[in-house]
């Protein structure tokens, strides 16, 4: 009987293994500058900004530091850029900055991790090797 109860344990315990699902790693490359759109609801401006990362950037009343930007390899499909960002509110009057986002962002699914803001919307829309020429 012990026996036999091994061998069940046994194979509960190798079905349970197979069952699980199994996670992929998909490998990343770093990229130096962090490609952002921002919005001020406010008077409908518009600005896509290609920031270094490390380096603190204002848009309005909002701090953007850009912590890292990560793409997929060209030939994983399909393609997939993300940062981690920190940002951060200086209220008029206020003694510190407030954080509204601080965490990934999607370029492909700006909707997964959106910052709520009533005045500013900021999305990745991709990472580069060098900053845009303007």
């Amino acid at each position: 009987m012990t026996r036999r109860w091994l061998l069940s344990c046994a194979f509960l315990a190798a079905t349970l293994c197979a069952a699980l699902p199994a996670q992929a790693v998909v490998p990343t490359q770093e990229r130096p500058f962090v490609v952002l759109r921002a919005l001020d609801k406010m008077t409908a401006r518009v600005e896509e900004m290609t920031l270094p990362v490390g380096k603190t950037f204002q848009f309005g009343s909002l701090s953007i530091l850009a912590r890292t930007c990560r793409v997929t390899l060209p030939e994983e499909a399909p393609p997939e850029s993300a940062a981690y960002l920190e940002i951060y509110e200086f209220k008029p009057g206020a003694q510190e900055q407030t954080s509204v986002f601080d965490g990934w962002m999607f370029a492909s699914s700006p909707a997964l991790s959106a910052m709520e803001h009533p005045v500013y919307d900021i999305w990745v829309t991709g990472c580069a090797d060098k900053a845009a020429s303007n």
